[in-house]
């Protein structure tokens, strides 16, 4: 119980973060396709970011599921945008540097990450390697004690603002899983080059961009863990990944369920609120269990994962299942506003183009299918 208090008074406390930071600029960041760096120095400086990172690299060691608490109530903000940010630098490179990186790497990094002096992105997908990350072209191939790297990657959230690169590359261009290798990669190095932010149907605010390698030297001490081995860290922390955008996908369902049921209380039509007709009724109570569907599952997977125990079939089944719930689930909520569903200015719209990509990236719906059904039948 003692837990749970803490957690609740630090959910209000970041909800006002929102309010006072966030809502009143966020149509602003959408039209300018960015979310701006100060926002980062903020939360940082309130206490938002990297909170599960241990207090000797700066963090505050709070439980896991305190720093998945932020993405989700991000995107049941209607901040989806910002969620992935926050997930980028939380749940996606802050374990990668806490599990796999040396001393020397988390005490220089970490403590920037949580401070939010330092943004970071990683680096995995190209134009011809997404899903299948075994096919990735770009190399660092070790010369004396520095690593060169040449190739460019696409689709890179915080890849505008990024200060700290983390790079799936090929250590040995003739191998395929056993070729790769991450590199920690500082943004500011000569060769580092950050191409046009590319523009989204959704997720307008979000940083993504595509980046450049030019002949780049990376210490051979920012080789994160051994050479070779970057394939087996990939899968070693893809689980906290999808199960970071399982909990925005299950944010995003109780925010428009939450903006739904407000419309459709005031909003009449043939002399009656819109709450009134079954129809109305029907769809918002299936919304509703297949919300409490979801919530059960993320329950379940964020409890093995706190117990080290989450498999990468759980968590593809989980990811699978609930950005595909989501999808559907705002589709329908979205037809109960009518036309003013698709208008920019009622934010159901952006609930539903930001909720389109989660079924695509960390890993796309179809490969979680292929993962399940591995464990089901065998290779």
């Amino acid at each position: 119980m003692h837990i749970d208090s803490d957690l609740e008074l630090f959910r209000s406390n970041y909800q006002r973060f929102l309010n006072t930071h966030v809502a009143p600029y966020y149509e602003e960041w959408e039209e300018q396709g960015l979310i701006p760096r100060e926002l980062w120095q903020l939360l940082g400086e309130n206490g938002f970011l990297c909170v599960d990172v241990p207090e000797e690299y700066g963090g505050y060691g709070a439980p896991v599921h305190y720093s998945q608490m932020l993405v989700q109530e991000t995107a049941r903000a209607g901040f989806t945008a910002l969620a992935v940010g926050i997930g980028g630098q939380s749940e996606l490179v802050s374990p990668y540097l806490q599990n796999v990186g040396s001393e020397a790497q988390k005490q220089y990094w970490l403590p920037k990450m949580v401070s939010g002096e330092v943004i970071t992105a990683i680096a995995m997908s190209e134009a011809n390697a997404g899903s299948d990350l075994q096919a990735i072209r770009t190399q660092a191939i070790l010369q004396d004690d520095h690593y060169i790297v040449n190739g460019s990657k696409t689709f890179i959230s915080n890849g505008h603002h990024a200060d700290l690169i983390v790079l799936v590359a090929k250590t040995d261009p003739q191998a395929r899983a056993k070729g790769i290798s991450i590199l920690l990669v500082d943004a500011h190095l000569d060769g580092v080059k950050k191409g046009r932010g590319l523009k989204k149907i959704g997720l307008h605010a979000q940083d993504t961009a595509e980046l450049f390698f030019d002949n780049v030297h990376v210490p051979r001490d920012q080789l994160l863990g051994e050479e070779g081995k970057g394939f087996q860290y990939l899968m070693q922390e893809l689980p906290r990944e999808r199960l970071s955008i399982s909990l925005m996908a299950l944010g995003a369902i109780l925010g428009a369920i939450d903006l739904t049921k407000d419309y459709v209380l005031e909003r009449q039509a043939f002399g009656q609120p819109l709450a009134q007709f079954q129809n109305t009724r029907f769809v918002l109570a299936q919304a509703q269990i297949k919300a409490q569907a979801a919530q059960a599952f993320v329950n379940h997977c964020v409890e093995r994962y706190s117990q080290k125990a989450l498999s990468v079939s759980e968590v593809a089944a989980l990811k699978c299942f609930i950005t595909d719930t989501q999808f559907d689930v705002i589709n329908e909520l979205l037809q109960l506003f009518g036309g003013y569903g698709y208008m920019q200015e009622y934010p159901i719209s952006r609930f539903f183009v930001d909720a389109r990509v989660q079924k695509i990236y960390g890993g796309t719906n179809e490969i979680m299918k292929e993962i399940v059904a591995r464990e089901l039948l065998g290779k």
